[in-house]
């Protein structure tokens, strides 16, 4: 690899700046392609929390989201060409090729879902809709797959992996990762009370914010179900399987409070009766 545009290498090099705790890079052999990082140990969040009480959990997921705060401060503060993540973004484009990767690797391939070409067409323009709210959104850092399995809890400190997709987005796109995360269980109050206290945190993330995370958390979960239908029928592995009905069930939560989605929900459960 080339160690001048290795995307690990350059997004930890600004999460450094932003004071961001990541792995060490501790040497690099890049003519043989090797690299050595800072070992985290083995304790997840995800992991974390199984013996955590309720005052321990709300302490480090309040840490979480104030390190997404530090990263959106970092992100206006340190913006430059030289750190790829300001050279990518969720525009449209992006946006619209995971939600198809979702129709094609869940709804086709893992729901074994043969479309009509007036479904599929019906689909895309809700997609569209989709996608082109959200890329309209002003734009901020964002690790981009920012939850309990990323997030390392190490010397009594909480550290970030698997940054090296960073790019920049809606300022609901990661604590929508962190929040309804695919992978742990949230209550309402629980979310409500993280969404209050990142509110608090960035003021101008306030504008209709509840609305807005729903509308992210609708693309994400969409998203996340195309990776873990991809790992089922291609990949070949059912380690995400258990995921599906969380993932399912907070897209359900959404369309119950928001009716605008009531045609997107309509159009899937045929494929997905869960969403029925």
């Amino acid at each position: 690899f080339d160690a001048e545009t290795l995307p690990f290498l350059n997004v930890a090099a600004l999460l450094e700046r932003m004071d961001v705790r990541v792995p060490a890079i501790l040497g690099s052999e890049p003519d043989l392609g090797i690299l050595v990082i800072e070992d985290l140990g083995d304790m997840t969040i995800q992991d974390y929390l199984k013996d955590a009480s309720a005052d321990d959990k709300t302490r480090r997921y309040a840490e979480a989201v104030a390190l997404i705060g530090r990263m959106q401060e970092g992100g206006r503060r340190f913006a430059s060409s030289r750190y790829q993540p300001f050279g990518l973004a969720f525009d449209v484009e992006k946006l619209s090729w995971e939600l198809d990767f979702f129709l094609e690797h869940f709804v086709v391939q893992h729901r074994s879902t043969a479309l009509t070409a007036d479904r599929r067409s019906a689909l895309r323009d809700e997609f569209e809709l989709l996608a082109s709210e959200l890329a309209a959104e002003p734009r901020v850092f964002c690790h981009r797959d920012y939850h309990s399995r990323n997030l390392m809890w190490h010397r009594r400190e909480l550290c970030v992996i698997d940054f090296q997709d960073a790019r920049l987005g809606p300022d609901s796109y990661d604590l929508v990762s962190l929040l309804r995360d695919s992978y742990i269980d949230h209550g309402q109050d629980f979310v409500d009370q993280m969404i209050d206290a990142f509110v608090s945190l960035i003021p101008d993330a306030g504008r209709d914010f509840a609305r807005r995370f729903d509308v992210m958390s609708v693309q994400r979960h969409l998203k996340a179900l195309g990776t873990f239908g991809y790992q089922a029928s291609v990949a070949g592995t059912t380690r995400y399987e258990g995921d599906v009905p969380r993932t399912l069930g907070y897209l359900n939560d959404v369309f119950e409070r928001r009716p605008r989605f009531d045609r997107l929900r309509a159009l899937l459960a045929p494929s997905i009766p869960e969403l029925g």
